[in-house]
């Protein structure tokens, strides 16, 4: 009797609703932790000087802004409360960041080509997760589930 279950026949999906909604969570935690942990650092004269040196017009104003909209944005998503608003919030941060902030084809130096066009990409891979998450919201282990369903507009 052969009781060995190959990975073909292996049930990969999580045992359990407990488990799915705790991965659930710490799918939004740490997709939101980006944000949160680099938001701060939108108010240093360092990454304004540096926006400024990209082009970014306005930079003093502009980048602390960009720094509240990324924090309210990720706070938002990491609690799930009003999740897919500040999924939103984080669109409106992470469009014109990738495309002012993170120009390899710009660039001449071919460290720096490489080096833009990996975050360029992480940002689009960051976009792609909050269209995801403005569509579908924060799942059940968030403030949004507890208040209950939204009013239809």
């Amino acid at each position: 009797m052969n009781t060995h279950i190959t990975t073909a026949e292996y049930d990969w999906s999580l045992p359990r609703a407990d488990a799915r909604r705790l991965a659930v969570l710490a799918g939004r935690l740490l997709f939101a932790a980006i944000f949160v942990v680099s938001a701060p650092g939108l108010f240093t004269a360092k990454l304004i000087g540096y926006a400024a040196h990209q082009g970014v017009p306005m930079a003093g104003l502009l980048v602390p802004l960009a720094g509240l909209i990324a924090l309210a944005g990720g706070l938002s998503i990491a609690l799930g409360f009003h999740a897919k608003a500040g999924a939103w919030l984080l669109v409106l941060f992470l469009v014109p960041v990738t495309l002012t902030m993170h120009r390899f084809w710009a660039e001449k130096d071919p460290m720096l080509i490489q080096m833009q066009q990996v975050n360029f990409l992480k940002n689009l891979a960051l976009l792609g997760g909050v269209l995801l998450i403005g569509q579908f919201g924060a799942g059940p282990m968030s403030v949004d589930a507890r208040r209950g369903p939204s009013p239809a507009p």
